[in-house]
């Protein structure tokens, strides 16, 4: 391998400023047999990166219906509890279906090693699930009320941990998008589960109950833009996979489709018709933010110069330009 510059078609081109006239032929940069330098990761992309936008819309659900059980909204806690038992049956099963057989998950759950993001987060789920549905079931029969005030209360203690352990998975790989933003995924994961969560509060709640979903869906938009750029800045010539390709597609029309929900809910006051607008762009916001970073991660594993460049340069090991 040579320690230089890449360029397009499975490696990239550094830019120079225009009118500078290139003195030497364009290096290249190539790996071994024109192979990654590292595997990319198995999964698909449709039950993995669904397994991480259903997780996080389940997690901060759960935590939205405990604040709106304590606030009497009575509606919206009852509203929030379903659509969290639903959302993490759904990141289960497609969980399980991306592992092949139902065993394979419970087999995970023979020991509970901390060291593994995998293995806490599937205790996680086992832990959060039941007291999910418990919280589900005894809003809508209406027995039970203090066991159903205890679910509640362990789903929605449990529900970040469900809505950003993933961001700990992914960034625990060798896959450079993810690993190299470490720091800022799981508020970038919070971020979007939020928006996920207060987009269905406004579809699902009345308008006279749904003001905490508005404030929270400005706030999931904030800090949604804030994290993209923070973890840009730090990954370096990596950035280049969250900008360009599909991901780049589906982060730009994240940003646009949350910050559009979220001023639609914030300047529609209790207008029906612009909160369910508003809570159907924040959904789809923050599924395209979790299918973006799930497609830069492949990207930025398939081609080698991610990989290896960016660890050489700041080593200082890379040739002057």
């Amino acid at each position: 391998m040579t320690d230089q510059a890449p360029r397009s078609g499975g490696t990239r081109a550094r830019r120079r400023p225009r009118g500078e006239q290139l003195m030497v032929p364009r290096a290249e940069f190539r790996s071994y047999y024109g192979r990654p330098v590292i595997k990319a990761p198995s999964w698909a992309a449709r039950d993995i990166a669904g397994y991480f936008f259903l997780g996080g819309l389940a997690g901060a659900g759960s935590v939205l219906a405990a604040g709106a059980q304590l606030t009497g909204r009575t509606t919206l806690a009852a509203a929030m509890k379903v659509s969290s038992l639903a959302a993490v049956s759904l990141s289960a099963a497609a969980l399980i279906n991306d592992l092949g057989r139902p065993a394979r998950f419970a087999h995970m759950l023979r020991v509970l090693k901390p060291t593994s993001p995998m293995s806490v987060g599937s205790w996680l789920l086992g832990g959060y699930g039941p007291a999910a549905g418990a919280a589900a079931l005894c809003a809508v029969t209406g027995r039970l009320p203090r066991a159903g005030a205890a679910a509640t209360a362990a789903a929605a203690v449990l529900g970040p941990a469900v809505a950003t352990y993933t961001a700990v998975l992914a960034a625990d790989t060798a896959v450079p998008a993810w690993h190299g933003a470490h720091r800022e995924l799981p508020y970038l994961f919070a971020a979007s589960a939020t928006a996920a969560a207060s987009g269905m509060a406004l579809v699902l709640a009345p308008a006279q109950e749904s003001a905490p979903a508005r404030c929270a869906a400005v706030l999931a938009a904030v800090a949604d833009s804030v994290a993209v750029r923070a973890a840009e800045r730090r990954l370096g010539m990596v950035a280049e996979t969250y900008r360009e390709g599909r991901a780049g597609r589906l982060l730009r029309g994240a940003q646009v489709l949350v910050g559009g929900g979220a001023a639609l809910a914030a300047l529609g006051g209790r207008r029906r018709a612009a909160a369910v607008a508003g809570g159907l762009a924040l959904l789809a916001g923050s599924a395209c933010t979790r299918f973006g970073v799930f497609a830069a991660g492949l990207a930025s594993a398939e081609d080698p110069a991610y990989t290896v460049l960016p660890q050489r340069a700041a080593r200082g090991l890379l040739p002057s330009q």
